[in-house]
């Protein structure tokens, strides 16, 4: 199949291609503390935890499982995602686990080589028989590169790399001739790979740029835009722009979920985990270090809500509040344009029954999913 044929993405029919209006992900469960607190139940992130949650989450029909690529921690009291697993091992690992969830593995493509890429990215695909998706990252953690000795880039200048890496993986993917490849970051010769992705179709892309070379570079490559809510305002608006002239273009964004029976219960909850329990130390260094990065798509005033929200989910969108509140948070996501979220939690499998018990029935009864047979 030459490079240039339409997605075969397309033909795949995972959860990712189901019918529900709103589909939801456990975002990065594979790393600890998705809360900054030192509160006893906050997550650890250990192997049999992973696979708990996601074997609940598969039950349940959520429909994800996306992971963020991490190799330091941000320190402080909790050291926030200090313990982490590689997320390609970590895909593979847990589709062989479960049976109808879709894993992402996320690669910061300056780190990784593409050929060993494309090679670990299908043996994943075919562990999962298709259930694989890759988040193509072109990073900004200025410690984390230093840590492999790699250049970080200019910020635009990181997707020109993106796009030659990202091109080079398709290939692999999809051409049954070895190939040459030049450009201005890579030269390659004689490439190829078999098995090719599972089923003669391709894994799902998913990329997360912010900013305009970000969001145009995913819009050439990706399947799945997976953007940041600054302001729900003008989500609509943004959602609309980013749809232009891209037909089949998927959005989603990251949110945090904190949800208990009522307004006040889940407000005194916020307070215990935020702050009376909150690593502020850790979230002053995070914007630190991620201003160091040329975050440009990160806004600079306000710091302390910034810290706060750090706190509360990693700088995410809040999704706080009653069942009832969360419920009707989503259908105003949805209605602005938004395919779904992938939410972090306090303890995922601890938050799981409320999600499959609470959460998803509302969304039921709001038409934005349909009831998990």
């Amino acid at each position: 199949m030459p490079h240039d044929a339409p997605s075969p993405s397309l033909a795949r029919r995972t959860r990712m291609q189901n019918g529900n209006r709103f589909k939801l992900g456990l975002f990065g469960m594979n790393c600890s503390g998705s809360v900054a607190t030192t509160a006893s139940e906050r997550w650890n992130a250990g192997w049999p935890e992973n696979r708990e949650a996601a074997r609940l989450a598969d039950a349940a029909g959520i429909e994800f499982l996306l992971p963020v690529a991490r190799w330091l921690g941000y320190g402080g009291l909790t050291d926030r995602q200090g313990t982490s697993f590689e997320t390609l091992s970590w895909a593979s690992a847990l589709l062989a686990a479960t049976k109808e969830i879709v894993a992402f593995a996320t690669v910061h493509v300056p780190l990784v080589n593409p050929v060993f890429a494309a090679k670990s990215c299908v043996t994943a695909d075919h562990v999962g028989r298709g259930r694989f998706g890759l988040n193509v990252v072109s990073g900004w953690n200025v410690d984390e590169f230093a840590m492999f000795g790699a250049q970080l880039l200019e910020h635009d200048d990181r997707y020109v790399y993106s796009e030659e890496w990202v091109s080079i993986v398709k290939k692999i993917w999809l051409e049954e001739k070895p190939f040459d490849y030049s450009g201005q970051h890579f030269n390659v010769k004689n490439v190829g790979g078999k098995p090719k992705p599972f089923g003669g179709t391709r894994p799902l892309l998913m990329s997360a740029g912010s900013s305009p070379a970000g969001r145009a570079f995913a819009s050439r490559h990706a399947d799945c835009l997976f953007m940041v809510i600054s302001d729900e305002a003008q989500l609509a608006d943004e959602v609309a722009a980013l749809r232009t002239g891209k037909d089949g273009l998927s959005v989603f964004a990251s949110g945090h979920l904190m949800c208990r029976a009522t307004a006040k219960e889940t407000q005194d909850y916020y307070h215990y985990l935020v702050h009376e329990k909150g690593d502020w130390e850790a979230a002053e260094a995070a914007i630190r270090r991620r201003l160091a990065g040329d975050g440009r798509s990160l806004p600079q005033e306000r710091l302390h809500a910034m810290m706060e929200r750090f706190i509360s989910g990693g700088g995410t969108f809040p999704v706080i509040g009653s069942y009832d509140e969360v419920a009707a948070t989503l259908k105003r996501l949805s209605d602005a344009g938004l395919d779904g979220m992938a939410l972090a939690s306090v303890n995922y499998v601890q938050e799981m029954p409320v999600i499959r018990d609470e959460l998803l029935p509302r969304l039921e009864r709001l038409g934005l999913r349909e009831k998990v047979q």
